[in-house]
């Protein structure tokens, strides 16, 4: 059988492989053997990568596996399984230290990283929400403590983490504003203005920061009376003026620090951010924390194995009742996984899903 992995070429390239591979035989006593119905793509981060390569987690393999976000069917469990049986449909996210690609036809798992698929979620659906949902769940719930009434400002609002991020601050009473990178992006978001009947009052202000004539900044404390807004989620941030031409629509820090309200979180996903003197005083005359996004430390430790389950069947239980509505392109077939893994990487494409059938 068939998978995707990764493998780390020359100047930092991620170069994407389909090669053999062989699921052992063998079951351990709370592993599901699942047979794989939807696999979502996304962006793999050449940092983990490279750590992982020089065994930061212990591991000695040329090839990474690519596609973790799953969803199928219990073909066999071991002997000390409880939570699943045979013919479960289940989704879930494969562990960093993985040995198979997702794109397998058949994977083995710990049972304590799945959850039951409701019956009225697709594959598709399934694999596409699981692992954001659960990264918006962790931004907005664990890091930000959000509650009725704060002001959110979601950075890249039209990417698929982003759209569930709204989704989920608008479920629980949130103010949400939203910036886009693209004119076709703001097209989209305008639409979950207050206007619009079903999606009522989803965003309240879309900020087009392709637009240079527009001030990210002056934006966020006009509609907020000056006071700033008390929760952000960036999707990067540029440190200095010099910054490579990709990142011209990311804002800088300084600019984050200054929309900040009292008492506010800003929620990064900049692993090595940088804050100067400067920076942290005003931070400290804010009273504002730093969080740093990283979804993955959910099964890093034991003590939030049972919080990290709970996560997951809310993000699967919000598909079933419509709160989350997943944004993704249309599934992809199994021969095309290559080539829309490179677009996804070079950020051509938001993600792409793989479905069997």
């Amino acid at each position: 059988m068939k998978g995707l992995y990764c493998k780390l070429g020359e100047a930092g390239k991620v170069n994407f492989i389909i090669q053999e591979t062989n699921v052992p035989t063998s079951i351990g006593d709370h592993q599901v053997k699942v047979q794989v119905k939807g696999c979502a793509l996304s962006p793999v981060s050449i940092k983990v990568i490279v750590r992982s390569l020089c065994s930061d987690l212990k591991l000695q393999r040329e090839h990474i596996p690519v596609g973790r976000e799953i969803a199928g069917i219990v073909l066999q469990v071991g002997p000390k399984v409880s939570f699943f049986q045979a013919d479960d449909e289940v989704v879930g996210i494969l562990p960093l230290d993985a040995e198979v690609s997702g794109l397998c036809d058949v994977v083995l798992m710990d049972e304590y990283s799945l959850v039951q698929k409701p019956e009225k979620v697709s594959w598709f659906e399934a694999a596409a929400a699981i692992k954001d949902g659960l990264r918006a769940y962790t931004a907005l719930h664990t890091l930000a403590r959000m509650a009725v009434g704060h002001t959110l400002l979601v950075l890249d609002g039209a990417s698929p983490f982003g759209m569930l991020a709204i989704q989920l601050a608008h479920y629980h009473g949130v103010k949400v504003l939203a910036t886009a990178t693209s004119p076709e992006d703001q097209a989209f978001l305008e639409q979950l203005r207050p206007s619009v009947g079903v999606l009522e009052s989803l965003v309240v202000r879309v900020i087009g920061v392709w637009d240079s004539k527009v001030d990210l900044v002056d934006s966020c404390l006009e509609e907020t009376g000056g006071l700033g807004v008390d929760i952000v989620i960036d999707a990067g941030v540029r440190l200095n003026e010099e910054e490579p031409e990709v990142k011209k629509h990311l804002p800088h820090k300084h600019d984050i620090i200054t929309l900040l309200g009292v008492g506010s979180h800003w929620v990064t996903t900049e692993d090595n951010l940088q804050l100067d003197p400067p920076d942290s005083h005003v931070l400290f005359l804010k009273a504002a924390s730093v969080s740093f996004l990283n979804e993955e430390v959910w099964e890093l430790s034991r003590s939030r194995q049972g919080r990290y389950l709970h996560i997951m069947k809310d993000v699967v239980e919000k598909l079933s009742t419509g709160t989350f509505r997943p944004l993704l392109e249309n599934p992809v077939p199994l021969y095309e996984a290559t080539v829309s893994m490179e677009m996804v990487q070079r950020r051509q494409v938001r993600k792409r899903v793989v479905v069997k059938l």
